[in-house]
């Protein structure tokens, strides 16, 4: 009878301490998430509302040229989006830049990744020289771009003149034949930088038993490159391509900046045409609508594209 009770006396005694233990582990659960409000707020405040606010506009007729024509026209901006020349033009535009600018990236920066991934003196010194174009500024890198293109002053000019490729000073960023050729270089300048650090980084995690392994094998650097650093690094070049995509997609400062999407819209982007409807011709509506239709690109070519190179999967 007496270890009756004594037993009924340690439960009652133990019941609000698993009870404080309880609300502790629950407490604990909820604690990240709680940290984690404030900046999802802002993530949402940042993002889903402004991406709401312009598909909402893509259904009106807002052009400040004209606001007595101001209202909801339901889908009459995509009817004449899909019905717009220029549209195709700078489509085609940006199919080229983009394509252009990611494939000369990625080959360029696996070329300087391999090279600063080996040992050899200053290294350090090289490495944070051949990263500094990353960390300049777009409109920065487009001032000092335009002046070494200027007709008159431009030092391209100049040392082109000095080993007898032109006779003459060319404008470059005036000439339709030049100027595409002239804004990817400059692109190409700072966009190498990126692949060259994600790159260096995913060589520099690859196992060094792997290339001992296959040194035994007795195969040759190209065999070793092709068969182990190549899908050792495929995570990695997939991610970087999909990410510098949509960035060079949404690209304008540099293009802006050196040509204005001139001569004769030869380096008018889908961007930069967004750009020229909706901030130089105040017409927000068709602008939210093309801003609509090129989120819409965007999202179908990113999930196709990680869906074929089988993103994070074996073989």
């Amino acid at each position: 009878m007496q270890n009756g009770l004594r037993l009924q006396k340690d439960v009652k005694l133990s019941t609000p301490v698993q009870a404080k233990g309880s609300q502790k582990f629950k407490l604990e659960n909820w604690l990240p998430y709680l940290f984690l409000t404030p900046t999802t707020l802002l993530i949402l405040g940042f993002l889903i509302y402004p991406f709401t606010n312009v598909f909402y506009y893509s259904l009106q007729h807002y052009n400040l040229n004209t606001p007595f024509y101001n209202g909801f026209i339901g889908l009459e901006n995509f009817v004449t989006l899909f019905n717009d020349p220029q549209f195709y033009s700078s489509l085609g535009i940006t199919f080229k830049w983009v394509t252009s600018q990611v494939l000369l990236q990625l080959v360029f920066g696996m070329v300087l990744a391999l090279i600063l991934n080996q040992s050899f003196r200053f290294r350090a010194f090289i490495r944070a020289a051949a990263f500094t174009p990353w960390a300049i500024s777009g409109v920065l890198a487009s001032v000092m771009w335009s002046l070494m293109y200027n007709e008159h002053m431009g030092v391209i000019n100049d040392m082109f003149q000095r080993v007898g490729l032109i006779e003459q000073n060319r404008a470059w960023l005036a000439d339709s034949a030049t100027v595409f050729i002239s804004v990817v270089i400059a692109e190409l300048w700072r966009g190498i930088p990126f692949f060259a650090i994600t790159l260096l980084a995913g060589l520099q995690s690859i196992p060094e038993e792997l290339y001992e392994a296959a040194k035994v094998d007795g195969a040759g650097r190209w065999k070793t490159y092709w068969y182990i650093t190549l899908p050792q690094l495929k995570n990695t070049i997939v991610l970087t391509t999909l990410l510098r995509t949509v960035w060079e997609f949404n690209n304008v400062d540099l293009i802006f900046n050196l040509t204005g999407g001139g001569p004769a819209h030869q380096t008018t982007t889908l961007t930069m045409y967004i750009a020229e409807q909706a901030i130089h011709g105040n017409n927000f509506g068709y602008g939210s609508a093309l801003t609509v239709v090129s989120c819409g690109i965007l999202l179908i070519f990113a999930v196709v594209y990680l869906k074929v190179t089988r993103y994070e999967r074996e073989g």
